[in-house]
């Protein structure tokens, strides 16, 4: 097995192990219930970009040279403090306190960098703002590091993603990578019925920026469109994923987009899942 294929084999243990531990999350929170299929959709994503690609270091998290992780589509916060458990920044039992009174781990992302925990988000459509000012603080710093920002598809019909699109390309900000959860809901349905977005892949072309298409639960994928050299454009990757991923109950099923999970649904998935290494 060549370093290539050994880096995407622990990236998709990390994933499973990341699955498992949003389950026991989950179960945890009880009546607190928790957003579960948008978190599940990204897990490859944030495994990818935790396991394989940023830059970080976890005895140092406010290192000036780190990369940047914003969660613009903050309900989906299970699969970025799932990853940040991976990479060392927040320890395993913490997410057991999710949603529990005076815990650090809410229901959207609060800053708290010593955790790892970059910035605070949840209102849709202001991540990626947030994100080209880092950038552009980055640029002019003179400092080596990528911001990247993981939005929901839905969340594309807030018009300042395209006020944050056009600026991205106008400032050249090759140090910026957008990745579409592109799961094809929302909170109350599909985009389709909705407001649908249609073309993401053409929209953000269009905008300026480099754009790819890939399976959002394929690694490889992601991880090779993660390290494209973009040539001074800022990046956009359109990961086409599954709401609710890996479970028969959750998979495409809306209802799970922010749902209580019940002791016999955990040991149905906890079957499903396999053994985890």
């Amino acid at each position: 097995m060549d370093v290539r294929e050994q880096t995407l084999d622990a990236v998709r243990k990390m994933a499973k192990r990341m699955r498992r531990n949003l389950l026991n999350t989950s179960l945890a929170a009880g009546a607190s219930s928790s957003h579960f299929g948008g978190g599940l959709s990204i897990i490859e994503i944030t495994a990818t970009l935790y396991g394989a690609v940023m830059k970080y270091d976890k005895n140092n998290p406010t290192w000036s040279e780190r990369d940047r992780f914003i969660l613009s589509k903050g309900h989906g916060c299970l699969g970025y403090y799932t990853a940040l458990v991976e990479a060392g920044l927040i320890p395993a039992e913490d997410l057991l306190t999710f949603e529990k009174s005076d815990s650090y781990l809410i229901g959207h992302p609060v800053i708290n960098r010593e955790k790892g925990i970059e910035f605070s988000n949840g209102s849709l459509g202001m991540g990626l703002s947030l994100g080209i000012g880092v950038a552009l603080a980055g640029k002019r710093r003179n400092k080596n590091f990528k911001v990247f920002v993981v939005m929901g598809d839905g969340e594309c019909n807030e018009g300042s993603v395209w006020e944050a699109a056009m600026s991205a390309a106008h400032f050249k900000l090759d140090n910026v990578v957008a990745i579409l959860d592109r799961n094809n809901f929302q909170q109350t349905g599909s985009n389709a019925q909705i407001m649908s977005v249609g073309d993401l892949a053409s929209k953000w072309s269009g905008f300026g920026w480099d754009t790819v298409e890939v399976d959002g639960h394929d690694v490889g994928q992601l991880y090779d469109a993660l390290r494209r050299n973009t040539l001074g454009k800022p990046l956009a990757i359109i990961a086409h994923t599954i709401k609710g991923k890996g479970f028969s109950f959750s998979e495409n099923n809306n209802d799970w987009h922010h749902k209580i999970l019940t002791q016999a649904q955990h040991e149905l998935a906890v079957a499903e899942l396999g053994a985890v290494d």
